[in-house]
């Protein structure tokens, strides 16, 4: 019984959520299906199908998928280049989608769990102050919204003298329901419907009314079949691939978003493979190509939503007002949107984060206030692309410190490590000999230190330089080569350089990049012991002639 319940729980809210993203969806896949230049019902059914078959086939259960800004403006500028061939355009949003199976196929999309969380910080809040900022002017009474944050700042002076009375009691109306809807209520009505409800009721209260959706397109998609003159392909691989790449990093980091909200993981590669699908769909629609929607996600989840459900939901709703009814929400007052908009941004900015930022590591807010800047100013891919060049470097410099403490460079003082026929001769010349011990792993990022590092240290009046290997884990192509320019450098003072406990991967990575040649063999030892009695050999052996090259010199 108990089980029963809780599944007419998550059905409740699934339904719930996929109504409230479908209400919200709308007016998004009109106004973006007009701006791509293909016309609102391209958008309403870009929505429905990346929204259907990603919520089927996708990787993350809650997400809600359709044309998204982004992919919008790539699209828009495809639309440009072939506008007296849209065959060719939709044929580039089919391979985009072809493009997207394949990168799940390969499993490419395990690599956006690597993203930082400062990278994703600040890519949601700057998601939230995008929301916020488009629907200022709508919650004023504007009969356009600009269409970047930069240009409704611009004209916000304009905006505000020119106030709609009407409309700004409709959406604060609408933003007072979604903030104080009683809990008691929740469970039967969702605040964003119930602040549809009472932006609606209040629209019909106030004498000259206010501007409302408008005309919903009905019928059937013109179906696109792929044709193109093999001359054409190499002209439709690189658009398409752009979609594909902007389409997954945009639909991965949703995830990644969906992800922290509902406190569950996704499966990247079987996201890029669901909306690898959706997107193949949309382009036989001859639809918008889509993405997976934060907004829309997070109304979703916000509103109940759950598992695939949700997402099923949205987009037969979307449907069935694409077949006919969509009279029923063509008086929705667009202030009414606005108003339940603005909560879903300042929602999503991530307050708490931004609370702590004067304790955080001062490199982590440097990389989340770089990207949110760069998502409301600039772009989102350009926006997570310099955010992970920067938590790159910033990752690259706390490897560095860490990788580093464990080299050392100390004069041979200590002789328990060698046979007690060995240790008279040690004391004698262990101020000839330097041991340089590497443990744990070494990257890119200690590279160039650690050339400086040991160079430093062999600088001084050493015959001998032992690079105990005996601890190294692990070592990449930079840290090997400047392996082999510590090698180089001793080699070229006449200062004999003898290997130590250098085996597995470590060795193998050395000998792959050509450094274990700088080294004869009889001086590439198995144990730390068995070099310093090579170490010993050697000074003896060449001590007459050490001393006649000093005396020369």
């Amino acid at each position: 019984m108990q089980l029963l319940r809780f599944d007419l729980a998550v059905l409740r809210g699934d339904l719930f959520g996929g109504l409230t993203a479908a209400v919200v969806a709308l007016p998004l896949a009109l106004a973006f299906g007009v701006a791509s230049g293909v016309g609102p019902i391209a958008g309403l059914y870009g929505a429905i199908a990346v929204g259907f078959f990603a919520a089927i086939f996708g990787g993350t259960p809650a997400q809600v998928s359709g044309p998204t800004g982004p992919m919008t403006i790539v699209m828009a500028a495809v639309v440009s280049l072939y506008a007296n061939d849209l065959a060719t355009a939709f044929l580039i949003v089919m391979a985009g989608g072809l493009i997207q199976i394949v990168f799940g196929l390969l499993r490419v999309g395990s690599f956006i769990s690597y993203t930082p969380y400062s990278v994703i910080s600040g890519f949601m809040s700057g998601v939230g102050v995008i929301i916020i900022l488009l629907q200022v002017p709508v919650f004023l009474g504007a009969p356009s919204a600009p269409a970047t944050p930069l240009s409704v700042l611009q004209s916000l002076p304009a905006v505000m003298a020119d106030t709609d009375a009407a409309s700004l009691v409709t959406a604060v109306a609408s933003l007072l329901a979604m903030l104080f809807w009683p809990k008691s209520l929740r469970i039967f009505v969702p605040p964003p419907l119930a602040a549809l409800l009472v932006g609606a009721g209040m629209s019909l209260l106030i004498p000259g009314g206010v501007q409302v959706i408008g005309t919903v397109p009905t019928g059937f998609p013109q179906f696109h079949w792929p044709s193109v003159p093999p001359e054409q392909i190499a002209g439709v691989i690189q658009p398409a691939f752009i979609l594909a790449l902007l389409g997954s990093i945009d639909s991965l980091l949703t995830s990644l978003i969906a992800d922290s909200v509902t406190r569950s993981h996704h499966d990247s590669n079987r996201e890029l493979v669901g909306q690898g699908i959706g997107n193949l769909a949309a382009g036989l629609l001859g639809a918008l190509p889509g993405a997976g929607a934060t907004m829309r996600t997070l109304v979703n989840v916000r509103a109940g939503g759950r598992t695939r459900v949700s997402g099923v939901v949205h987009s037969l709703i979307l449907l069935i007002l694409a077949l006919g009814l969509g009279p029923l929400v063509e008086d929705i007052p667009l202030a009414a949107l606005a108003g339940i908009l603005v909560k879903v941004g300042w929602d999503i900015i991530d307050w708490n984060y931004l609370k702590r930022l004067h304790r955080a590591p001062r490199e982590k807010v440097l990389v989340m206030l770089i990207t949110l800047g760069l998502t409301v100013f600039v772009d989102l891919i350009t926006a997570v692309a310099v955010g992970l060049i920067i938590a790159g470097f910033v990752t690259a410099r706390w490897m560095e410190a860490e990788e580093l403490k464990g080299v050392t460079a100390v004069a041979l003082t200590d002789d328990s490590a060698v046979a007690e026929k060995d240790r008279e001769a040690l004391r004698e010349l262990r101020e000839d000999v330097l041991v340089i011990s590497l443990r744990g792993r070494f990257s890119y990022a200690s590279a160039r230190q650690l050339t400086r590092r040991a160079g430093i240290a062999a600088g001084g009046a050493y015959r001998v330089v032992i690079l105990d290997f005996s601890e190294a884990a692990y070592i990449d192509t930079s840290a090997g080569m400047a392996v082999r320019e510590i090698i180089e450098s001793l080699n070229s003072q006449d200062v004999a350089c003898i290997t130590a406990g250098l085996g597995g991967q470590a060795m193998k990575d050395l000998d792959d990049l050509g450094v274990l040649e700088l080294v004869p063999e009889e001086r590439c030892c198995e144990t730390k012991a068995q070099a310093i009695v090579r170490a010993i050999e050697y000074i003896e052996k060449n001590s007459s002639a050490i001393r006649n090259r000093s005396a020369n010199s």
